[in-house]
């Protein structure tokens, strides 16, 4: 799964799980209550991992542009060398 499907899923499990919370809580009913706290933590849990993978994936993109922004400046500096 992507890092957006992650967090757009997880976050949309964490608004369910609060309205399960709240319907819970209104109608008395524990068990709905205690399964949409479950629920909501699942989902700030999943939310967290898809941006985990955001930031991993953007930090990998700016490490690649700085390898070749480097072997770029010293393949220059090689042939300034080379014709001098």
């Amino acid at each position: 799964m992507t890092a957006y499907k992650d967090q757009i899923q997880g976050r949309m499990k964490e608004v369910q799980g609060k309205i399960k919370e709240a319907a819970g809580k209104l109608v008395g009913n524990k068990e709905l209550q205690a399964k949409g706290k479950a629920q909501k933590t699942r989902g700030k849990a999943q939310a967290k991992f898809g941006d985990v993978k955001q930031k991993l994936k953007t930090a990998k993109k700016k490490a690649t542009k700085k390898k070749a922004a480097t072997k770029k400046k010293v393949a220059t500096r090689k042939k300034a060398a080379a014709k001098k």
